[in-house]
């Protein structure tokens, strides 16, 4: 299995910028598909952003798209997502999570990043 940690959440004025990493240990990091996802209070957790596993495939929540970025670095076992022009509806925990090759599915969670956008 892999271990997931993210960092890098925190508090930013709307229109401001966070660029969030998950570190990856354990099995190799290039075989799983990596996602992003968030949880606002009272609400289900939804998903952000995923990447491929080479990272040549991307996908977006239509509510992020042209203001998030995932991408991720196989050499150094990270995934990140830079996060502009941000929204005090963005405001969550950010969860990233790994999905083994050829799974669909999501088992391996980080412990999640509180985000919050002031406005």
């Amino acid at each position: 299995q892999v271990q997931l940690v993210e960092s890098g959440g925190g508090l930013v004025q709307a229109g401001g910028s966070l660029r969030l990493s998950c570190a990856a240990s354990g099995r190799t990091f290039s075989n799983y598909g990596m996602g992003w996802f968030r949880q606002a209070p009272g609400k289900e957790r939804v998903l952000v952003a995923t990447i491929s596993r080479s990272g040549d495939v991307t996908t977006y929540a239509d509510s992020v798209k042209g203001r998030f970025t995932i991408s991720r670095d196989n050499a150094k076992n990270t995934v990140y997502l830079q996060m502009n022009s941000l929204k005090p509806e963005d405001t969550a925990v950010y969860y990233c999570a790994g999905r083994p090759f050829p799974s669909r599915e999501y088992p391996y969670w980080g412990q999640g990043t509180q985000v919050t956008v002031s406005s």
